[in-house]
C-alpha cells in the first residue's frame, strides 16, 4: 500500500507513476485521498484542541471546588460535558475519515520503478536478454498435450471426472517427473542459502490483504465460505505473511525463504491453443522464493534472484528469455518485475514460467513489516519469484526433448527421476 506521507509530499511523482501503470482516474483518486487526508488532519487538530480544553476545565473545576466556588464549578462542569460530547463526535468523524482514506489507498497500485518501460500490454515489454538455442523439431513433432496422451503420463479427462477442467492427474513417469522437479528446485534453493518452509495452503482475509491479493483479486481465488478462508494463488502469500506484524532484528536480515505448494487460480479460463494442456491450469505446483531486504539492498537482491532463476533454466537445458515488464503489464503490487519465458518448440512460442518482483515497501506497509534503524522503525522491502512453476516447464521439457525413441530427460533431473527417457 502506498504511504500517505509520500503521496502528500510527492503528488506529481505519484500521478506520473500511476499514469505509467495505466491507472484509470488516477488524478481523481489522488485528489480524493489528499482531500480526505486534509479533513482527517483538521479533525485531529480540532479533537486535540477540544481534549486540551477538557483537561484544562477539569483542573479548573478542582481548583474552584477547593476554593468553595460551587456555582462556578457547576458552570465549568456543564462546559466540560459539552466538550466531552464534542470530542466524541470528533472521534467518530476521525474514525470514519481514516476508513475513507484507507478505502481509497487500497485501490491504488504500487508505483513503478524508474527503469520500468512505458507500455500498455505484454507487446510492450522489454526483452532484456535471450539465452540458448531453440531446438528445431521435425515435421512430425507433437505439442505436449498430444505427447502426454501418447506416453500416458497425464490424464486431463480423469481430472475433469474428479474435479473439473484445469485439474490434471499426473501418473507414472508424469508423476515422478513432477516430484523430481520439485525436489530439484528445493535442493537448488537450499544450496543458494534459502530456508525451506512448508506453509498452509489456506489463508485468512488478513493474509490476503497483507500481500495485496485482497481486496483486488477476490474473483481470482477459490473461497471456502464456511470458514472464510482462501486457497492460495501462490506460496508468496503465506510465506510473506509469516512476517506480518513483525519487527525483524537487523541481524536476522536478509530473510530468504523457499517453499513448495500447490497453487490455485480460478481465472484459468479462456479458449484457444495458448491455454491448452499444461499452458494454464486451475491447480498447479510451484516452488517460490521470498526475500525480505533492507531498502538499499533490494534491487541488487532482485538482480541476484533473476540470475538464480536463469541458472535453473540453464541447468534444465531450456532456451529462455528475460523480459522487463512495462507499466501497463505489471502486477498491482510490484515496483519492478522480470518475467522469464521458455521456448516451446512444438508450439513455436514463448511460455512464461517465472516472475521475479520487487515490491519495495508496498507489501511491508500493509503487513507492518519493519526493522529498527538507529532506534527508529523503518519499513523493509519484500521480493519474491517463481523458482519455478512446474506446468509450462514440464510442457517445454516434453516438447523440446522429443525424439523418435521417446522424450529425453534433462541430465540434471535423471538422479531425481530414476529414468533417462519417457517411452
Amino acid at each position: 500500500m502506498l504511504q500517505l506521507p509520500f503521496i502528500r509530499e510527492n503528488k506529481e511523482l505519484t500521478l506520473a507513476g500511476l499514469k505509467k501503470k495505466r491507472v484509470a482516474n488516477a488524478g481523481e483518486a489522488v485528489e480524493q485521498v489528499l482531500t480526505l487526508d486534509q479533513q482527517r488532519r483538521d479533525t485531529q487538530k480540532e479533537l486535540d484542541d477540544v481534549l486540551a480544553q477538557s483537561n484544562a476545565k477539569a483542573k479548573e473545576i478542582g481548583a474552584l471546588m477547593k476554593s468553595g466556588q460551587k456555582e462556578a464549578a457547576d458552570a465549568a462542569k456543564a462546559e466540560t460535558a459539552e466538550l466531552k460530547s464534542r470530542s466524541k463526535e470528533l472521534e467518530e468523524s476521525l474514525k470514519a475519515l481514516e476508513q475513507q482514506v484507507m478505502d481509497v489507498l487500497v485501490t491504488l497500485p504500487n508505483l513503478p520503478h524508474s527503469s520500468v518501460p512505458e507500455g500498455r500490454s505484454a507487446e510492450d515489454n522489454e526483452v532484456v536478454l535471450e539465452n540458448g538455442e531453440k531446438p528445431v523439431l521435425g515435421d512430425d513433432a507433437l505439442p505436449h498435450w498430444d505427447l502426454i496422451k501418447k506416453y500416458n503420463i497425464i490424464d486431463f479427462e480423469l481430472g475433469i471426472k474428479i474435479t473439473g477442467a484445469g485439474f490434471p492427474v499426473y501418473k507414472g513417469k508424469g508423476a515422478r517427473i513432477q516430484r523430481a522437479l520439485i525436489n530439484f528446485f528445493l535442493d537448488k534453493a537450499l544450496e543458494a542459502g534459502y530456508l525451506e518452509v512448508q506453509p498452509p495452503i489456506l489463508i485468512n482475509k488478513d493474509s490476503g490483504f497483507g500481500t495485496g491479493q485482497l481486496p483486488d483479486k477476490e474473483g481470482q481465488m477459490y473461497f471456502a465460505a464456511a470458514d472464510e478462508l482462501y486457497l492460495i494463488p501462490t506460496a508468496e502469500v503465506p510465506i510473506t505473511n509469516l512476517y506480518r506484524d513483525v519487527i525483524v532484528s537487523e541481524d536476522q536480515l536478509p530473510v530468504k525463504n523457499v517453499g513448495y505448494t500447490p497453487c490455485f487460480r480460478r481465472e484459468a479460463g479462456s479458449w484457444g491453443a495458448h491455454v491448452r494442456g499444461l499452458n494454464r491450469l486451475h491447480q498447479f505446483d510451484k516452488v517460490e522464493i521470498v526475500q525480505i531486504r533492507k531498502p538499499e539492498e533490494s534491487y541488487q537482491a532482485l538482480e541476484e534472484m533473476s540470475l538464480y532463476v536463469q541458472g535453473l533454466l540453464q541447468e534444465l537445458e531450456l532456451p529462455y528469455r528475460v523480459l522487463r515488464l512495462c507499466g501497463g503489464d505489471m502486477g498491482f503490487t510490484s515496483a519492478l518485475t522480470y518475467d522469464m519465458e521458455v521456448w516451446s518448440a512444438a508450439q513455436q512460442r514463448w511460455l512464461e514460467v517465472s516472475s521475479v518482483s520487487n515490491f519495495e515497501t508496498y507489501q511491508a506497509n500493509r503487513l507492518k513489516l519493519r526493522y529498527k534503524v538507529e532506534g527508529k522503525t523503518q519499513l523493509l522491502h519484500t521480493l519474491n519469484g517463481s523458482a519455478l512453476a512446474l506446468p509450462r516447464i514440464l510442457a517445454s521439457i516434453l516438447e523440446n526433448n522429443q525424439t523418435p525413441e521417446g522424450i529425453r530427460i534433462p541430465k540434471v533431473l535423471v538422479p531425481y527421476c530414476g529414468f533417462e527417457v519417457i517411452n
